[in-house]
C-alpha cells in the first residue's frame, strides 16, 4: 500500500449535456469534458447523462458518436453508466468517472411512482489497494418519495456494502430544505465538510440540491466553482469534496 492520504470527488448533475429551450437550445456536452478536466478529482458522480438520444443526434451536428460517459471520461480514467430512465427517444441515467479501477458495478430502481424513473449505481473502486464503495444517486421531486428512496437506499447499503468499507454517497438529492440529512446519519454518512454550498439554479445559486455523504472517511473540504462559463453549461454547478482516509 502506497501513502495516499486524501480522496477528491465531485458531483455534477449535466442535464443531459443540452441547455436553453426551443431554437436558443444549445449542446454543451465539449464544454463540459473540458471542465469535468479542470475539476481535477479522483472521482466523478453524474446524473442527467445521455446513453443516446435520436432527437439531439439529428438536431446537433457535433452530438458525440459515443455514449455521454465515455465520452467526458478523461484520459486514464474509466467510465461506468446504468440507466435510470428510458423515453421515447432514447435513455439517461447516472454516471461514475473513475481514475482508480473498477472492481464491480451495479444498479437498483428506487423508482417511487410511474412519472418518475429513478436509481442508484453502485460501483466498488480499489483505491490504492482499499476496498471503497461509491453510489450515485438522482433522487424524486416530491418529499415523500426522497424519504421512500433513502430507506431503499439504507435497505441496499445493508445488504451490499460490507460495513468496515468506506462508503460515499453523492448526487443530486433535490433536497431543498436539508430533510435528508437525518435518515442518512442514521447509516453513518455526514455531509461533505463546510457550510451549506448552493448549487441551483446555476445563473444565481439559491439553494443546495447537491451532496457529497461519506462513512468512514473524514470530511477536509469543499468547493464549488463560480463563472459564468459554469452558469451556461449546466442548470446545476458542480460541488467538489476532499475526504481523508
Amino acid at each position: 500500500m502506497t501513502g495516499l492520504q486524501t480522496l477528491r470527488v465531485a458531483t455534477y448533475n449535466i442535464h443531459k449535456g443540452v441547455q436553453g429551450l426551443g431554437p436558443a437550445r444549445r449542446l454543451e456536452i465539449h464544454n463540459l469534458g473540458h471542465a469535468i478536466e479542470q475539476l481535477d478529482v479522483d472521482i466523478v458522480c453524474l446524473q442527467e447523462v445521455r446513453k443516446a438520444h435520436r432527437l439531439g443526434q439529428r438536431h446537433f451536428a457535433r452530438w458525440p458518436d459515443m455514449p455521454q460517459a465515455d465520452f467526458l471520461r478523461p484520459e486514464g480514467f474509466v467510465a461506468v453508466y446504468r440507466t435510470n430512465a428510458v423515453t421515447r427517444h432514447g435513455e439517461h441515467g447516472n454516471a461514475l468517472l473513475s481514475r482508480w479501477p473498477v472492481v464491480g458495478h451495479q444498479h437498483e430502481d428506487i423508482s417511487d411512482h410511474g412519472f418518475e424513473q429513478r436509481g442508484l449505481l453502485h460501483v466498488q473502486l480499489s483505491v490504492d489497494q482499499r476496498e471503497v464503495h461509491v453510489i450515485v444517486v438522482h433522487l424524486g421531486l416530491l418529499a415523500g418519495s426522497r424519504l421512500r428512496q433513502v430507506r431503499r437506499l439504507f435497505d441496499f447499503v445493508e445488504r451490499e456494502v460490507p460495513a468496515h468499507a468506506p462508503l460515499i454517497v453523492a448526487g443530486d438529492f433535490n433536497d431543498w430544505a436539508r430533510r435528508l440529512d437525518r435518515p442518512l446519519a442514521q447509516m453513518g454518512l455526514r455531509c461533505h465538510h463546510g457550510l451549506p454550498t448552493p448549487t441551483f439554479p446555476a445563473r444565481m445559486p439559491m439553494v443546495q440540491l447537491d451532496r457529497i455523504y461519506a462513512r468512514g472517511l473524514r470530511p477536509v473540504s469543499s468547493h464549488t466553482p463560480h463563472g459564468a462559463i459554469w452558469a451556461r453549461m449546466s442548470d446545476h454547478l458542480p460541488l467538489t469534496a476532499e475526504f481523508a482516509f
